[in-house]
């Protein structure tokens, strides 16, 4: 008599889109299986098999800034109906930044930090705590991830 209350999926209901195999499901080994709703709709995962059907393992749940600074793919921008959207991998991964200075400033940080890590493969003995720019970087980073 009050309204429908919205039921969590069961976890063999849950499922994930890969770009390559379509749909995913967690597989039933996974210490992830009985979770019910993630917070980001994206998850890492280290293995994919496939059985009765395709199921990942080793998963783990990821947001969306750490996947932007840390994914594979170069970070594009564009506007889109009024929005700045962020997106990896051509395209396939894409969402809304809160505006244009925030869209601009995470995809500048990404670049930095892709800068960061090639001095550091050049240079394995540098401190990235220690150098100036290295501090900042990280410094942003950290804060970006621990605010979000």
């Amino acid at each position: 008599s009050t309204g429908a209350v919205k039921m969590q999926p069961k976890a063999e209901e849950l499922k994930f889109v890969t770009k390559n195999d379509g749909y995913v499901h967690i597989h039933p080994s996974s210490v992830n299986y009985q979770i019910r709703h993630f917070e980001s709709p994206y998850l890492v995962y280290h293995e994919k098999i496939k059985t009765s059907r395709v199921f990942i393992r080793d998963c783990s749940m990821v947001s969306v800034y750490p996947l932007v600074l840390l994914g594979g793919g170069q970070v594009h921008m564009q506007l889109l109906k009024g929005d700045f959207v962020i997106s990896l991998d051509d395209g396939w991964i894409r969402f809304v930044a809160a505006s244009h200075q925030v869209a601009e400033l995470v995809k500048e940080l990404r670049c930095e930090l892709d800068q960061l890590l090639q001095d550091k493969i050049k240079n394995p003995s540098m401190d990235l705590c220690m150098c100036p720019r290295g501090s900042r970087i990280i410094g942003m980073i950290v804060k970006l991830v621990t605010t979000q």
